[in-house]
């Protein structure tokens, strides 16, 4: 027998009895389906140690990273403390260092976590003003010693908490950081692989982050971003990225306008049009999409059809709450 450790309470899982069965019969409210390890709908995260390589079965690289399994396939031979997707999320509190605008209309907000350390560059937080306001922003940088997070954050037209960051936030201020979530990163694995990376507005903060992950982890394959706006200013972070591609061989940067002539070193048309275009082979890629639901979505199946293996497709739509 072994002890499966849920929060604060322990239950006891039978031999040749999967972690789902267990808690099941013990009264815990865990979604489940097919319970065969199709649906996904019980997938699960061990905090303590890796799960049994047969409970990650179908699951991407990132989820195996993170320790996400499937509970209806997850036989334990050792106890296990686990944590299902529903658990409350924990906040800590993070401080403002860093508060300017990187355009005309979006804000680069620095947040120092002393004890945030553990994340990839491309997952999300969710930030929690004092009346209990919640969104999520993808973190763009990869993790530092000092704890800082970065955020990339839009001011959108009666946006609640986007003009309250833009407007009333200052440095030394304080704000209420969520545990890091979402499978959106860089695994630095087959590094010869070409690695697709399409973003929107700030849909190049996850990107970004990615960006210099792969880079920094010597990844050699070619490394492709295109990010787009509709107007020159509002894309943001030009030189920086020009820069990069003349300093790693293998990356190459495509900043796209949709809604106005171009200037020189700009390239007309939208950024998942202008890939498609561009792109002459997509078996073997890693695909990253970042950005405007409706443009994550296309392109997802775009993806997809041209042979791109659905395990290699990374998303994270940026849905705008009401």
């Amino acid at each position: 027998m072994t002890k499966l450790t849920l929060g604060e309470d322990s239950y006891i899982c039978d031999p040749d009895e999967s972690v789902l069965d267990a808690l099941i019969r013990e009264g815990v409210d865990i979604a489940y389906a097919c319970k065969k390890g199709t649906c996904h709908s019980c997938l699960s995260r061990s905090i303590d140690s890796a799960p049994p390589e047969t409970a990650q079965k179908g699951l991407k690289d990132t989820q195996k990273r993170q320790n996400y399994f499937l509970a209806c396939l997850c036989y334990p031979k050792l106890d296990m403390q686990i944590k299902l997707p529903e658990q409350s999320e924990i906040f800590s509190q993070g401080k403002v260092v860093v508060n300017e605008m990187l355009n005309h209309n979006t804000l680069l907000l620095k947040v120092q976590c002393q004890d945030m350390q553990e994340y990839y560059a491309g997952q999300f937080v969710n930030l929690q003003r004092d009346d209990g306001l919640i969104r999520s922003y993808s973190i763009a940088n990869v993790p530092q010693q000092d704890g800082i997070l970065e955020f990339h954050i839009r001011r959108l037209p009666d946006g609640q908490f986007s003009e309250w960051l833009h407007d009333e936030i200052k440095v030394g201020d304080h704000i209420a950081v969520s545990e890091p979530q979402g499978h959106c990163f860089y695994v630095p694995e087959r590094a010869d692989q070409g690695l697709l990376l399409i973003g929107t507005g700030t849909g190049l903060a996850p990107l970004a982050g990615i960006l210099e992950d792969a880079l920094k982890q010597g990844h050699t394959g070619p490394v492709m971003l295109f990010h787009g706006s509709r107007t020159v200013e509002d894309l943001y972070r030009i030189d920086e990225l020009r820069e990069f591609s003349q300093q790693y061989e293998n990356f190459s940067y495509f900043p796209c306008v949709s809604s106005e002539p171009v200037l020189e070193g700009y390239i007309s048309g939208r950024a998942d049009q202008v890939a498609l275009t561009q792109m002459d082979e997509w078996q073997g890629w890693r695909v990253f999409l970042c950005g405007h639901p409706e443009m994550v979505s296309s392109m997802k199946m775009e993806a997809f059809m041209k042979g791109v293996s659905m395990g290699d497709i990374y998303t994270d739509a940026f849905v705008v709450a009401g």
